[in-house]
């Protein structure tokens, strides 16, 4: 193996570490529910999205040809993270959680039937 691929793989192993260790950070010292899905989705993106790749120079330095499971896990990480992250951010804003005043939890975007007014009653329990 080339030290070129050595100092690469090295370099992105470093920087997914902190990249996953400042999301792990956010996870515990921010304040609300909507600042807190915001350190894990990047930490995950791009924290083990570095990993993978500098995972995959070092398989394909070693054995001569890439290894399609790691591209597919990086290609799926990528697409995915996003996608999740954006479906819980809705999930809350429709479920009205609490938020302070710095995030501004009140988008234009979001129309009146989006709103979820009241929590809906569990279907198994009584109305009363």
């Amino acid at each position: 193996m080339s030290w070129f691929v050595e100092v690469l793989a090295s370099v992105l192993l470093i920087a997914g570490g902190i990249f996953l260790f400042i999301g792990s950070m956010g996870m515990v010292h921010l304040r609300d529910f909507y600042m807190r899905l915001h350190g894990p989705t990047k930490a995950t993106t791009l924290g083990i999205g570095c990993m993978l790749i500098a995972s995959t120079l070092f398989f394909w330095s070693q054995d001569g040809k890439p290894d399609i499971q790691e591209l597919l896990i990086t290609l799926f990480l990528f697409i995915t993270a996003p996608v999740s992250a954006h479906l819980l951010s809705k999930a809350g804003l429709h479920m009205q959680l609490h938020h302070i005043d710095i995030t501004e939890g009140d988008p234009v975007e979001l129309r009146e039937e989006e709103v979820a007014q009241k929590p809906v009653p569990h279907p198994d329990k009584g109305h009363g």
